[in-house]
């Protein structure tokens, strides 16, 4: 989004694009984006990064996986992910921190992480040390009361941070959404679910961590929506699909974890790499037999469908003729031996239909 709202020239008259054609405009973005004048060592550094960034650019139609730090508005632990907003160019914020004022959560969150302090917090309720049960309780009632991964201090953060007219992405709740700053005041770009006919409803206003913002048209101007009902259950099944696209990429990242304690000490480089491409080749093998396996029994379950469908149409076209038959006022005793004549191979026939199937 916010590089159709700035880098991104569409052709005229163009109202759709692919998630595909978009791939190929970032990638040719960050191939021409490359520095001209720079050293060696910078340069290998920089198509490393380019190369890490492609590697994973296709996580951008799904979801990436960041994982936020509770120190700074602009602090995250360094992951492949982050490369891609590097290459890019565009400032990612989030507003999960602590306040500095608090000394007891600032002394249990530390510089963690957030996986990092889950992991702490764990630690710490198994521990003999009472001293550490009582900061693993101050550090899981913090993330307990900033559910919503937004405080009041990190608002303010925000707001200080992000320049003005700035396009940016904010990171809340496993969510990635667009965020700009007009006249001192943060706005997300809307892309709910349920305003979807809401053509003037484009902005949301960032101002409280309960989630309640005003709405307002491209220009900045109130814009309540038409259908507030309609605005909520679109708004609730967006949340709903974001929770679901999170537990899947929790789910594929702990799928693909490696159990290193099973790799024997003193392996080499190239033998590492094997036994790394033949896990890999052994999900991808295993991720089709599942898709096929899926497609053939939807197949069968058709076949089946249409072939008893057909089945049951012969049976109610021959019932009909025999009823037409014996119920006609003109057939005697001759008409009545020439239809069982012509009865015997018309079962006959009706037999060899029961046993085909008709393929559409």
């Amino acid at each position: 989004n916010i590089f159709l709202l700035s880098q991104i020239k569409l052709p005229p008259m163009m109202e759709i694009i692919t998630a595909e054609q978009l791939m190929e405009y970032l990638g040719d973005y960050i191939l021409d984006a490359k520095p001209k004048e720079i050293s060696e060592i910078q340069r290998l550094n920089y198509e490393q990064n380019m190369s890490d960034a492609m590697a994973i650019l296709h996580k951008l139609q799904t979801g990436l996986d960041v994982n936020v730090k509770f120190t700074g508005v602009r602090v995250f632990e360094y992951t492949p992910e982050c490369i891609v907003f590097d290459l890019l160019d565009i400032p990612l914020y989030h507003g999960w921190l602590v306040d500095p004022q608090v000394a007891d959560i600032v002394k249990a969150v530390g510089n963690c992480s957030y996986n990092q302090l889950v992991e702490k917090i764990i630690s710490c309720k198994q521990s003999d040390n009472s001293e550490l049960v009582s900061e693993g309780f101050v550090a899981e009632q913090f993330l307990n009361n900033t559910a919503t991964q937004l405080t009041y201090h990190g608002l303010c953060e925000l707001t200080s941070a992000v320049q003005e007219g700035e396009l940016c992405v904010f990171f809340r709740n496993n969510h990635f959404s667009t965020m700009t700053k007009y006249k001192g005041q943060l706005y997300l770009l809307v892309t709910d679910q349920g305003f979807l006919t809401e053509e003037k409803v484009v902005w949301e206003s960032l101002h409280n961590v309960d989630g309640d913002g005003n709405f307002c048209d491209s220009e900045f101007h109130l814009r309540p929506p038409s259908d507030p009902e309609t605005v909520y259950r679109g708004q609730q099944d967006q949340i709903d699909q974001d929770y679901l696209m999170a537990l899947s990429l929790q789910q594929e990242q702990q799928n693909q974890e490696i159990n290193w304690e099973q790799i024997p000490e003193g392996i080499s480089d190239l033998e590492l790499a094997k036994k790394l491409q033949e896990e890999e080749d052994r999900r991808a093998s295993q991720y089709y037999q599942e898709q096929e396996q899926a497609a053939a029994q939807v197949q069968s379950n058709a076949s089946d469908c249409i072939c008893s469908n057909v089945c049951f149409i012969q049976d109610f076209i021959f019932s009909t003729q025999q009823v037409q038959g014996a119920a006609s006022p003109a057939s005697g005793r001759q008409s009545g031996s020439n239809e069982r004549k012509r009865k015997e191979p018309r079962e006959k026939e009706r037999e060899k239909e029961k046993n085909s199937c008709v393929l559409l």
